[in-house]
């Protein structure tokens, strides 16, 4: 077992100073950056199907906007009982339950045969994965001290990119030699293989064989949660939910992210359609090119993490080290409008690339949520703010595809992106407020 040394411990923990502590929490972070490549793998890989499937199946833009917008339907609708599940149920069968059906649901994709099958498909994935974020963030709540929780949420987004960055190439090689149901088939088989993997590994803190009490104690001292909240459960009470929406960190929070969504939705829905047809570009020449904007938004994630928490460290300010980096991240986002007016492919492709790495410090947003939310209902608290956030998932779709078929193309599309970016620096300067833990009695 990897260990770090003693001396880095917080005083408040001299029981245990002498001893050095384990490191399993990072264990646990790898399990949630796997978990996430491959839930974005799922949910994406439709956006690279989408032209073949498009054509094979006969369905217009609109219709298409329809079927990207689907997924976010369920998805949406489902967070806040996703989040009442995972308080009542805990993180560890919360997550093998989503990842299993949702892997079940993307399989079937590959069975599609019109629009109803495939709109029904895409209902049961968004319902299957809703539980999905807030139980990322309450795993990093509870093994994670605050002053490495940015980091720890930028480690495990990434895989949303990473996955998709380094797996492109050879998902349209794929699709090109074996047809675009292959794609689903075969991300639902990895899917589901994840979930055994799951089910055997991850461990709360407090049932974990491989902690210490030297990084126990070094959790709890830095903020983290006491695991007894979900021994016991917590039960759902509308009087709760009353009580999170009086609090403006939550619509602040949830307004902004959704407005930073709207950017990473058009990533995984129409912008592989945006290079066929209004740059018109190869599949070959897309595989390549389509890596560079997800590369840069992994870089955007890490940079935003390491960004937010040294700024934490050094300032003690969490309003600083939170909104600075966000904030930031969703200006450059902004600048995706100015892929209007250039001619080369290249230079599109940079300006993706710039605009996708603001929109990968976004994901800060889930370090918020850990650091405001009500300790005994972390779970409620990150499916209100999913439900804000993913409001974009299906709006977008829908906006970009009756743009789309109105206009002939993506030209005012773009602009409704980078315009919806900035709205999101709005929220998060002028309605979140201070970035505090609410308090409210459990």
């Amino acid at each position: 077992m990897a260990t770090e040394t003693a001396s880095d411990a917080s005083p408040a923990a001299a029981g245990v100073q002498a001893q050095r502590r384990t490191r399993v929490r990072f264990g646990i972070l790898a399990l949630l950056a796997i978990g996430t490549a491959i839930n974005y793998l799922d949910r994406s890989v439709l956006g690279i199907a989408a032209p073949g499937l498009s054509k094979e199946l006969g369905l217009s833009a609109v219709a298409m906007g329809f079927v990207f917008s689907a997924f976010s339907w369920t998805y949406t609708l489902a967070q806040i009982p996703g989040g009442i599940f995972l308080d009542r149920f805990g993180a560890k069968l919360t997550y093998f339950l989503s990842v299993t059906f949702w892997s079940c649901f993307i399989l079937l994709h590959g069975f599609a045969s019109n629009l109803a099958t495939l709109l029904g498909y895409r209902f049961g994935l968004g319902v299957a994965e809703a539980p999905c974020f807030p139980a990322n963030s309450r795993i990093v709540a509870h093994w994670f001290p605050q002053q490495e929780r940015a980091r720890a949420t930028s480690i495990y987004t990434v895989g949303e990119y990473v996955g998709l960055a380094f797996l492109s190439p050879l998902l349209f090689a794929v699709m090109g030699s074996y047809g675009w149901r292959s794609l689903f088939i075969l991300v639902g088989v990895i899917g589901l293989l994840f979930g055994l993997l799951w089910w055997r590994c991850y461990r709360e803190p407090h049932h974990s064989r491989s902690v210490n009490q030297a990084e126990l104690e070094y959790i709890r001292e830095g903020g983290g949660l006491d695991s007894g909240h979900s021994e016991k459960g917590e039960p759902f009470s509308w009087s709760n939910f009353r009580k999170l929406l009086r609090y403006r960190q939550i619509w602040g929070a949830g307004i902004g992210q959704f407005a930073g969504n709207v950017t990473l939705v058009f990533f995984l829905t129409w912008f592989p359609t945006y290079l066929v047809t209004e740059r018109h570009m190869g599949w070959l020449k897309i595989g390549f090119f389509a890596v560079m904007p997800f590369l840069a938004a992994a870089v955007g994630v890490l940079a935003g993490g390491w960004l937010s928490d040294k700024l934490l460290i050094r300032s003690g300010s969490a309003n600083l080290a939170r909104k600075l980096p966000i904030t930031g991240g969703l200006l450059l986002a902004s600048t995706i409008v100015s892929a209007n007016w250039v001619q080369s492919d290249l230079a599109v492709i940079a300006i993706m690339s710039v605009a996708f790495f603001g929109q990968g410090m976004v994901g800060l947003g889930w370090t918020v949520i850990s650091d405001v939310a009500p300790k005994h209902l972390i779970g409620l608290s990150g499916g209100l703010f999913n439900l804000c956030t993913n409001c974009a998932g299906i709006i977008t779709p829908l906006v970009i595809g009756y743009i789309v078929a109105a206009t002939g193309s993506f030209v005012w599309a773009l602009v409704f992106v980078g315009a919806m970016a900035l709205v999101g620096v709005f929220s998060y300067i002028f309605v979140l407020g201070d970035v505090r833990r609410i308090d409210i009695d459990a």
